[in-house]
């Protein structure tokens, strides 16, 4: 076997091994050398006194959305190839993107009706 077809292939990985190892490595290189006093090393939160006692947690409602936009990324994961080869699957491509929109609708819809669309 030869690897001849698999030069191109090879070339781009070590390409973007290269920019991705330049990407990291010059900005230590490049960088200003400053002193890091006590204050700089303390976080930052936006306003607040940093050495505060956080006054609560996040609310759930955040990470509801998060759940809801992956969601949709895996669902457009599903149709994007449908979409590309729906010419090749025919009626049966058709059918069978149907019932699985129609699961997500079924699925969407439940979850407007329990109000986790809402924000409160």
């Amino acid at each position: 076997m030869t690897l001849s077809p698999y030069l191109p292939i090879l070339m781009v990985f070590g390409f973007a091994a290269v920019v991705a190892g330049a990407l990291i490595g010059l900005p230590a290189v490049l960088a200003p050398r400053k002193r890091l006093t006590p204050v700089k090393e303390q976080p930052f939160e936006c306003g607040k006194n940093p050495l505060s006692i956080s006054e609560g947690q996040i609310a759930v409602r955040f990470s509801t959305i998060a759940i809801f936009f992956i969601l949709i990324d895996i669902e457009l994961l599903f149709i994007w190839p449908w979409a590309v080869l729906y010419r090749r699957l025919g009626w049966f491509g058709l059918a069978e993107m149907l019932v699985f929109l129609g699961i997500l609708m079924l699925g969407f819809l439940y979850i407007w009706q329990k109000g986790g669309l809402e924000w409160e």
